[in-house]
């Protein structure tokens, strides 16, 4: 058990630092965060205009309209500009209680993946680190892919890249810190 908590805390260390050089140190998101100079008016406008908190599609039917009306809209909005807005009402930033959460769930996942590693028979240290390359994937093509065949996001190809390079310094290190001798 000592090996699996030393594992998984070294291992969400890993994915941490990587999460934080990848958006903090490298800025390599920039992307999906670009700046505009009328910021500050686009605001104001989206508070006057959105009723509350959430997530907007624009531009979208109104609920309740009849299926035949679905074509005669994506007709007239094909082609044209739209977005996604994330829409908070207030602005809050708590440093400290993201970056534990994000902590915690790193260790937490590299965690459960020791759990499955510990169930194969001998695993080779090879094997943990494809295995480790495998759930880069996995949640790279069931999260940030699948969304980004339906809503596009600019940063797709460094997610990618992200989930990559994390979960390979892991699977290196698990590799070496889990592999068993025969």
């Amino acid at each position: 058990m000592k090996r699996s908590v030393i594992g998984a805390l070294v291992g969400g260390l890993i994915l941490f630092l990587w999460q934080t050089l990848s958006q903090v140190a490298f800025n390599l998101h920039e992307s999906t965060q670009l700046y505009t100079p009328a910021q500050d008016s686009v605001l104001v406008d989206l508070a006057k205009r959105l009723e509350k908190p959430g997530g907007y599609m624009l531009p979208r039917m109104a609920p309740g309209q009849p299926m035949e009306a679905m074509e005669a809209f994506t007709k007239n909005a094909t082609g044209k500009p739209w977005a996604a807005i994330r829409y908070y009402g207030a602005f809050e930033m708590n440093w400290g209680m993201s970056l534990a959460r994000s902590l915690a769930v790193n260790i937490f996942v590299v965690f459960l993946l020791i759990w499955i590693i510990n169930q194969f028979r001998l695993p080779t240290q090879r094997s943990i680190f494809i295995l480790c390359i495998f759930v880069g994937l996995i949640g790279f093509s069931n999260v940030a892919y699948l969304e980004h065949v339906w809503y596009p996001m600019f940063d797709i190809r460094i997610r990618l890249v992200d989930a990559l390079l994390s979960w390979g310094l892991c699977g290196a290190w698990l590799g070496y810190w889990l592999k068993r001798r025969i």
